[in-house]
C-alpha cells in the first residue's frame, strides 16, 4: 500500500470528512503496516488532508495505544487548520466511545482542564450531542457541569462550542440548563456571550 498515493488522491477533495475516514479505515485494515508510524508520518505531510488522515488513524489506535492518545493531545492539538481540529474532536470521541464514557472520565477531565483551549474544545465539540452519548444520556447534569466550566474562557472559539453544546442539551433538558445558567455572572461580557448562545432569554 502506497500511503503517498492515498494522500495524493485525498488532496483532490477539499471538503468533507468521509473520504478521509474511508482512507483511514483502509490503512488500518492493512495488518502489515506499523499504523502508529504511518499516522505520525502523516502529521508531517504538507497537506491538511494528510494531517486529517494521521489524526483519524491516531483516533483508531488510541483505545489500545497510549502513544496515539498522547500524540493527539500533544501534537495534533498544535495544528492550526480548523479541519484537523474537527478531526481531533472526532478522534477523541471515538476513543471515549470505545473505552466507555464513564471509564474515560479521567481523560475528559484532564483534557478539559488543560490550558490549551483547542484541547478543551476538542472534548466539548467531539461529544456533541453529549446527552446522546452513553453515560451522559443517563447523567445529563454531569454533562452540563463539565461543559459549563469554560463559559468565561478567553477563547471565543471555545465559548461558542460551550454555548452551542448547552443549547443542544437544553432542547431535552431545559430545566437543567436553565438552572445552570441562572447561577452565572452575566455582568461578565464573556459569560453573557456564552449564555446568549444557549438559546435562553
Amino acid at each position: 500500500m502506497k500511503i503517498q498515493e492515498i494522500v495524493s488522491d485525498l488532496k483532490q477533495i477539499e471538503h468533507g470528512f468521509k473520504h478521509i475516514m474511508l482512507a483511514g479505515d483502509q490503512i488500518y485494515a492493512t495488518p502489515a503496516l506499523d499504523h502508529y508510524a504511518v499516522a505520525i508520518g502523516l502529521l508531517d505531510e504538507e497537506s491538511y488532508q494528510g494531517h486529517m488522515l494521521g489524526t483519524y488513524l491516531l483516533g483508531l489506535l488510541a483505545p489500545r495505544d497510549v502513544r496515539a492518545l498522547t500524540s493527539l493531545r500533544e501534537v495534533v492539538v498544535r495544528d492550526e487548520n480548523w479541519r484537523v481540529q474537527e478531526m481531533l474532536a472526532k478522534a477523541f470521541d471515538y476513543y471515549c466511545a470505545q473505552i466507555g464514557y464513564e471509564h474515560a472520565m479521567g481523560d475528559l477531565e484532564s483534557w478539559l482542564s488543560d490550558p490549551d483551549p483547542k484541547l478543551n474544545r476538542a472534548v466539548i465539540e467531539g461529544l456533541r450531542v453529549w446527552t446522546g452519548r452513553p453515560y451522559f444520556k443517563m447523567h445529563p447534569e454531569v454533562a452540563v457541569s463539565m461543559i459549563s466550566v469554560h463559559r468565561a474562557s478567553e477563547s471565543e472559539y471555545l465559548r461558542k462550542s460551550v454555548g452551542n453544546a448547552l443549547r443542544d442539551i437544553w432542547k431535552r433538558h431545559p430545566d437543567l440548563v436553565e438552572k445552570e445558567v441562572s447561577g452565572w455572572d452575566l455582568s461578565d461580557a464573556k459569560v453573557l456571550f456564552t449564555s446568549k448562545l444557549t438559546g435562553l432569554k
